[in-house]
């Protein structure tokens, strides 16, 4: 028993800031090497040691499980990580609220007149324009859902030269519709979603997994890994790379 918890005793000295807190109904260990390993998406060789830091707090105090994708530290070249969390975390959290009672969202959009609409979804139309979302949360004992409407400009991720990046040129109504809904949540549930932002936030699109592929080499089969299994996210790695 001595030498169990001597050996307990050592392997904590080795992780002074390794961390281990509950994610639903499971526990979750993060640790500084582990995150940096494992958890970045991006350039991890530059992502700085308070970032880490931050990451695992975030984790922690939000009870959010980054192995579950639920959330992320992009970090690419110089520029600062990016924490953000994932979709699936938004609405399960927001499943948990005993007061909440759903949502609508859409986007707004402009016609060829300038009359302006809020629509319900991402339906535009070939001769309209996107200028924004809108969303509202359905709480109970509140006389009015919670509403919030944002700026497509505002949020939108662009190039240098102005252009659009990633998934905010092939799917720009879809990521306007969820910056204004996570906006509308965190307006309605701030205790429940305070210090939780979306990628489409900080005008990106949310990582997806690697996953296994397999490509053959000279007859041969073997397995590799890719970043990503979409373009139009693999692009928007390389925009904002470009600034």
């Amino acid at each position: 028993m001595a030498v169990q918890n001597s050996l307990v005793k050592s392997q904590e000295k080795k992780n002074p800031l390794e961390i281990v807190f509950k994610a639903g109904e499971e526990d979750v260990k993060l640790s500084p090497a582990t995150v940096k390993n494992y958890l970045v998406s991006g350039d991890a060789s530059a992502v700085t040691n308070q970032e880490i830091v931050m990451f695992m707090n975030l984790c922690k105090f939000q009870h959010l499980n980054p192995f579950l994708r639920e959330a992320y530290l992009i970090k690419f070249g110089n520029q600062p990580a990016t924490l953000v969390v994932g979709k699936t975390a938004f609405e399960k959290r927001a499943a948990r609220c005993e007061a909440y009672k759903g949502f609508s969202a859409g986007i707004v959009v402009t016609d060829s007149t300038g009359a302006l609409e809020e629509r319900e979804g991402t339906l535009v139309l070939p001769d309209e324009t996107i200028v924004g979302g809108w969303a509202e949360v359905y709480v109970s004992g509140y006389e009015k859902p919670v509403k919030a409407v944002v700026g497509f400009n505002e949020y939108a991720g662009r190039k240098k030269d102005g252009s659009l990046n990633g998934q905010w040129t092939s799917k720009p109504a879809t990521m306007i519709r969820k910056v204004a809904k996570v906006q509308a949540l965190r307006e309605a549930f701030p205790e429940d979603f305070a210090g939780m932002y979306a990628a489409e936030e900080s005008g990106i699109s949310e990582p997806l997994p690697e996953i296994p592929v397999e490509i053959p080499q000279n007859g041969n089969t073997v397995d590799v890994y890719s970043e990503n299994i979409e373009g139009p996210v693999q692009q928007s790695f390389a925009d904002i790379m470009e600034g």
